[in-house]
């Protein structure tokens, strides 16, 4: 019985390393940057047609070498700054005319040539990402929008009157007067 049961887990060991070796030898190679702008070109046109794209459509039409998340959602957020909403699955005729996406009358070359560019330069930039969790930090407060001096002063008074109505909350309750 102990034999047949070492026996089993070999063989699944090694079914187990014979796909693995499987997978490493299939990886797709990298695809040039040609086909990388066709591609977002593709997929940028078919966005400002439309007013949207789906994940699966994303998927579909982004190099099998960008699998990384932070690039994923750097390159959904490159889309829905450019006005094409992203969804799960293709949205009905109502959420489209609920939502503020509209599709583009007509999306020249030359502009979706410009965003298929910028679409890659993103895409590149992000692909030397680190794992130092220290300059993952700073990239990370690098782009956070810093306070101006109205905002800081906006945020003090909001403080300041917090602590008045706490106070007048507190002075308004006689089991806490006779406490202190």
């Amino acid at each position: 019985m102990a034999r047949e049961k070492a026996a089993t887990t070999k063989a699944a060991k090694a079914k187990a390393a014979a796909d693995l070796l499987a997978q490493v030898g299939n990886q797709p190679a990298p695809i040039d940057d040609e086909t990388r702008k066709t591609r977002l070109k593709t997929l940028i046109k078919l966005g400002k047609e439309r007013g949207f794209l789906t994940y699966a459509e994303i998927n579909d039409h982004l190099p099998d070498d960008v699998v990384d998340a932070e690039q994923i959602e750097s390159i959904i957020s490159t889309f829905n700054d450019m006005g094409i909403q992203v969804y799960d699955e293709a949205p009905d005729a109502e959420t489209l005319l609920m939502s503020d996406a509209a599709p583009a009358a007509g999306a020249d070359d030359a502009d979706v040539e410009e965003q298929a560019e910028q679409a890659l330069s993103t895409v590149d930039s992000e692909f030397g990402r680190t794992t130092d969790p220290v300059r993952m930090y700073m990239r990370e407060m690098g782009s956070v929008e810093l306070l101006t001096r109205e905002g800081e002063i906006e945020i003090a008074k909001r403080i300041d009157d917090g602590l008045k109505h706490m106070v007048q909350a507190i002075s308004a309750c006689p089991t806490t007067i006779a406490e202190m």
